[in-house]
């Protein structure tokens, strides 16, 4: 122990480890000390617990805090490859439910595949509400505004399963059942990105459609995609700025018709799409 005698305000210096012990003031027994050092150094009085010293009760330490990060990190990235595996199983469930669905269909088992059709839908509503529990709605997985779409089509089933579709992929979506729900939709509602409009429907076809969107001002340059099993020259529908802007044959490829509208509307692909996989048929 070093012992030096000091008058107030007479300073000892360690200038090695940049430490300066100030004798302030003398009353009595009581003798005031001020202690300079560099913030690194900690100083403790003689008479505190050292319990109240974090770092000698046992608190974060670096090597600790970096220990509890890389843990914390493991878990974050072992809790989104499990978020992630359970949406690649809910998608494919729903992959195999169309496919099966698009068979039934084929060999006349309507009922059934109208069955497993709600099934599908069943599996891309909790895929949402799943992906929506965990913050990942596409206004928080874009910084562009979500591109507004347009589906218009009779088929109850075909409309909920499209439209889910797209909302995964980033869209917002409303739908309407024929030509002239969808008029009046846009009449009456904020114009969207693009339509995508069937051709048979009763009411109001596809071209009838057409022709009232193209003669509306307001609605010039609005997008429109068909959707169809029947080709555009059954229709006598035209390509351009008086008929529709592109033609997507039934069935339809989802994942084709996912990109393409992406990159026609200038969107980016959503990042959580490069872990699943999009049903390929409908």
């Amino acid at each position: 122990m070093l012992v030096l005698s000091r008058r107030p305000h007479e300073k000892i210096v360690f200038p090695h480890v940049g430490i300066t012990v100030e004798v302030v003031s003398v009353s009595g027994q009581t003798v005031r000390v001020g202690v300079n050092a560099p913030r690194e150094v900690l100083i403790l009085r003689g008479e505190v617990p050292e319990k109240e010293d974090p770092a000698r009760q046992g608190g974060p330490r670096p090597a600790a805090l970096a220990a509890e990060a890389a843990a914390n990190a493991q878990l974050a990235e072992a809790q989104r490859r499990e978020l992630n595996h359970r949406l690649r199983n809910r998608l494919n469930t729903a992959n195999l439910a169309i496919h099966l669905a698009q068979k039934q269909l084929e060999i006349g088992e309507n009922l059934s595949a109208e069955k497993t059709l709600e099934r599908a839908l069943v599996e891309f509503q909790t895929l949402d509400a799943e992906l929506a529990s965990q913050g990942i709605s596409a206004q928080h997985r874009t910084e562009t505004p979500a591109p507004r779409a347009l589906v218009v089509e009779d088929d109850a089933n075909e409309s909920v399963l499209l439209a889910e579709i797209l909302r995964i992929a980033g869209f917002e979506v409303a739908t309407a059942a024929d030509g002239r729900c969808a008029l009046d939709y846009l009449a009456e509602h904020q114009r969207p990105d693009v339509v995508l409009l069937d051709m048979r429907m009763p009411r109001c076809d596809g071209p009838t459609t057409i022709s009232a969107i193209r003669s509306n001002p307001n609605l010039k340059g609005l997008r429109i995609v068909a959707v169809s099993g029947t080709q555009p020259a059954e229709l006598g529908v035209p390509t351009g700025p008086l008929g529709i802007d592109r033609w997507f044959a039934k069935p339809l490829d989802p994942r084709r018709l996912v990109t393409e509208l992406q990159r026609d509307l200038g969107v980016a692909p959503l990042r959580p799409r490069d872990d699943l996989q999009v049903c390929s048929t409908i």
